[in-house]
């Protein structure tokens, strides 16, 4: 696969070929994924509640997004690799924005960061996009607001919220992103919202109309147990694998049957 960028995946949405995206923390993860073209990885800040074991998004710092990102630049050869950008790291100002924002690119290897947020962020996106950073768009459900939202519900369900989100969709392009993920919003919703807008839209619960679908890879993997969103498709229980494996690892010591000779100098 040639190497994916941010043009690319705009090509990709005009000739109506549709996107992948996953998120990725590490060097082997990101080998993988390569090796089966995804064309997108995304170091999220879901890396928190999956690989930290917080109870959400919202502790997860920039150093921890900058540790992990350099750890999948050095794994990935193909796939455009966005950086997710943490709580505060860009709603206190343009300039600690613009900072943080650089540190991925600079630093951690980023060809891109994803903020959270509509028509509030927007200012903040032109901002970025002038200094030549390029911002993945996010609304509908969106994580790190997840106590002004009562919890993870669906959003654009009412007529208000709906068309709130289409402008806030609108308002984003304008500001410059390149990509707009639509999380937990009616089929019907994204459906118009990719219609109206030039950009790919990336969904997660939104529905088969996107541009492209994203998923947190320890969901697919069966990783993460069995209670799972409803928009999570299991592809696997690697839970079940890993289980077994180590039981029989050690049963195998205990038994004093590992290692034997073959696995020993």
């Amino acid at each position: 696969m040639n190497k994916i960028t941010v043009v690319k995946l705009q090509e990709m949405k005009h000739h109506k070929e549709k996107i992948t995206m996953l998120t990725c923390y590490n060097y082997w993860m990101a080998k993988i994924l390569n090796e089966v073209e995804i064309e997108v990885l995304l170091v999220g800040d879901s890396l928190g509640m999956v690989v930290l074991g917080y109870e959400n998004t919202l502790p997860v710092k920039v150093e921890d997004i900058l540790y992990h990102t350099k750890a999948v630049k050095r794994g990935n050869l193909s796939a455009l690799l966005v950086a997710d950008m943490p709580f505060m790291s860009y709603q206190v100002g343009e300039k600690e924005a613009l900072l943080n924002c650089s540190r991925m690119l600079k630093e951690g290897g980023a060809e891109a960061v994803k903020i959270e947020g509509g028509a509030g962020v927007a200012k903040t996106v032109k901002c970025l996009v002038e200094a030549n950073i390029p911002v993945m768009g996010h609304i509908g459900i969106t994580p790190q607001a997840v106590h002004k939202m009562g919890g993870y519900k669906v959003q654009g369900r009412v007529k208000e919220e709906a068309e709130r989100l289409i402008a806030d969709a609108q308002v984003l392009e304008e500001a410059g992103i390149f990509s707009l993920v639509l999380e937990g919003i009616p089929e019907k919703l994204s459906r118009e919202i990719t219609k109206k807008i030039s950009v790919p839209t990336i969904g997660i619960g939104a529905g088969k109309y996107c541009d492209g679908q994203v998923l947190v890879s320890e969901d697919l993997l069966g990783l993460t147990g069995k209670v799972t969103p409803k928009f999570v498709k299991q592809y696997v229980r690697l839970d079940k694998e890993i289980k077994k494996a180590v039981d029989r690892f050690k049963k195998e010591v205990k038994e004093n049957k590992f290692p034997s000779s073959r696995y020993s100098y």
